[in-house]
């Protein structure tokens, strides 16, 4: 019984820890946003999102609204957003987004974790151009015409469209088309469940399942880092 109990207990503690980070991290996507465009989420388009995104992760509607209270306060620090390259073991080629208020103490903490994890940060630009930047979009698809979208959303740039199998849509659009779409979407009363600007691999490093393990052990810390907000890959 004991032993079921700590497992239970441990498990508990890292969805605490998860969903803390999870909770970091918009508060910082937050800060910055007000900080470019203002408080008011009508007029502040990447507000809008990072809140959609907020809800979606079952971010408390009190936490969101003291987040933008403390942006738009200056109660909180300036924090800037920070994008860093390296290269993990087996060449696997990584993009590293941050928000920090301290840049100096965060790429300490990267070099770190790639000395004791194997791999080196590379000069920025080194790798960026292994990867495409792509707007993704999660609405339901429920009462919706699936025809008659997709020939709408082609005209505000949509790629590609997939069903994700739970009842909802992924759309991918071009970085270029990221607030067209989003104000497609919002004209034609379609909420968005989530979206976001992800980094895609033009090219993919295929690795055996033992030097996956080694590049995940990487991955890890990096991701638990408070600076960082988003960790980018080519391993297929």
């Amino acid at each position: 019984m004991g032993r079921i109990f700590e497992k239970r207990k441990h498990k508990m503690f890292a969805r605490y820890n998860k969903m803390s980070q999870a909770f970091t991290k918009f508060g910082k996507e937050i800060a910055i946003a007000v900080k470019a465009s203002g408080p008011d989420p009508e007029g502040n388009s990447r507000l809008r999102a990072i809140i959609a995104n907020a809800k979606a992760a079952n971010m408390p509607k009190a936490n969101i609204e003291a987040a933008i209270q403390r942006a738009n306060s200056k109660q909180d620090k300036e924090f800037e957003e920070i994008a860093y390259e390296g290269k993990g073991v087996h060449g696997v080629a990584l993009i590293i987004e941050t928000a920090t208020d301290n840049p100096t103490r965060t790429v300490a903490n990267l070099r770190s974790y790639f000395n004791k994890k194997g791999g080196q940060m590379v000069v920025s630009g080194s790798l960026d151009f292994l990867f495409e930047r792509k707007g993704i979009f999660r609405i339901s698809k429920a009462n919706l015409n699936l025809e008659e979208l997709e020939l709408e959303l082609i005209d505000f740039g949509m790629e590609e469209m997939e069903d994700d199998g739970e009842g909802n849509l992924i759309l991918q659009v071009p970085f270029t088309e990221f607030g067209a779409m989003q104000k497609g979407l919002e004209d034609k009363k379609i909420e968005i469940i989530n979206a976001e600007l992800q980094r895609v691999p033009t090219t993919y490093v295929e690795l055996t399942e033992e030097q996956e393990e080694e590049v995940n052990k990487l991955l890890e810390v990096i991701e638990e880092d408070d600076d960082v907000t988003n960790v980018w890959h080519n391993m297929k």
